[in-house]
């Protein structure tokens, strides 16, 4: 500037270019671990996005019989996770449920309950055997027919931040429920008078994930959930494990009464809550160990004994 090379305007331009783009370059390294990440992340979620399903839910292919029983048999299954090849989760189950009967399935944690379930949904595939229902393999069965048969309660029922008359009504969402039917299904599952005990009956918000009603309420409308599309077959997987013992009184006599005329499985860590059961399954390392009557399988001091006498002196 004293030697006139440059102006005062001059020097404060690269004055301020040097500092905002160092500050620049300084903020672009910070986040370029992000960056990374990112990409990464997004190559993962690409790489779904592509990948053919085994088992295409939207598929219109396969048999759709005119009526079903609801008639169970597992012949030899074998089955291992895809995300776990090297785990055997069943190795041979063979079971028959005849219709209308309740089958209960017992074992412990990770013996291979829940995935008998997941076949008979059809959210997998047997490896080898066969899962049939009436005779059929569910593989041939038409998938969307096959579900609007099964209805399912699970221990932690997921209801929506909507009204009680819509989160059962979602139960059949392939046709309009009339609000007869709803109100059929709620005394069904032992809810009808709590429902109309509120101010708003049916229309009453149960809050984002059910937060403004109680565990055996929320599990109630997760039975008349199931029950609207009157099915054949009900899934039961631990629904009441998460109860204390005053809500699951309430919880398992609407089970019973929900489970009458159709063909039951049950799965239950509480062993008071199958002793009603026609059958009961014991699941050990991925086979049927035992299987009888609550009382045959006590006076075999087996497995199921020695799982009674447990939470007994628990």
């Amino acid at each position: 500037m004293v030697n006139g090379e440059m102006t005062m305007d001059e020097v404060i331009k690269v004055v301020l270019s040097i500092v905002v783009g160092g500050a620049v370059l300084g903020q672009l390294s910070a986040i370029s671990p992000d960056y990374e990440k990112a990409k990464i992340a997004a190559a993962r979620l690409f790489k779904i996005f592509d990948r053919k399903s085994a088992i295409d839910s939207s598929s219109e292919d396969g048999l759709t019989p005119s009526s079903v029983t609801g008639t169970i048999q597992l012949r030899n299954v074998r089955f291992r996770y895809p995300t776990r090849p090297d785990v055997k989760v069943l190795r041979g189950v063979t079971l028959t449920v005849q219709k209308g009967r309740k089958l209960a399935l017992v074992g412990s944690s990770g013996c291979g309950k829940s995935t008998v379930v997941s076949l008979l949904e059809r959210f997998y595939d047997a490896e080898d055997g066969e899962v049939a229902i009436d005779g059929n393999n569910v593989s041939t069965l038409n998938i969307q027919w096959l579900r609007s048969h099964i209805g399912i309660v699970s221990q932690e029922p997921v209801l929506f931040g909507c009204s009680i008359a819509e989160n059962i009504a979602y139960g059949d969402n392939s046709r309009e429920v009339s609000k007869d039917e709803i109100e059929a299904a709620a005394k069904a599952a032992n809810i009808h008078s709590f429902i109309n005990s509120l101010p708003m009956g049916y229309d009453t918000l149960v809050g984002d994930k059910g937060t403004l009603i109680s565990g055996g309420q929320k599990q109630r409308i997760a039975i008349a959930r199931a029950l609207i599309r009157n099915p054949r077959i009900l899934l039961l997987d631990e629904a009441t494990s998460a109860l204390d013992t005053e809500s699951e009184k309430v919880v398992q006599q609407a089970l019973d009464a929900a489970s009458e005329g159709r063909t039951a499985i049950i799965i239950a860590h509480r062993l008071s809550t199958v002793q009603n059961a026609d059958i009961i399954a014991v699941i050990h390392h991925g086979r049927v160990a035992e299987q009888g009557t609550h009382q045959e399988l006590l006076g075999r001091k087996g497995i199921y004994y020695n799982l009674v006498m447990a939470q007994m002196q628990n």
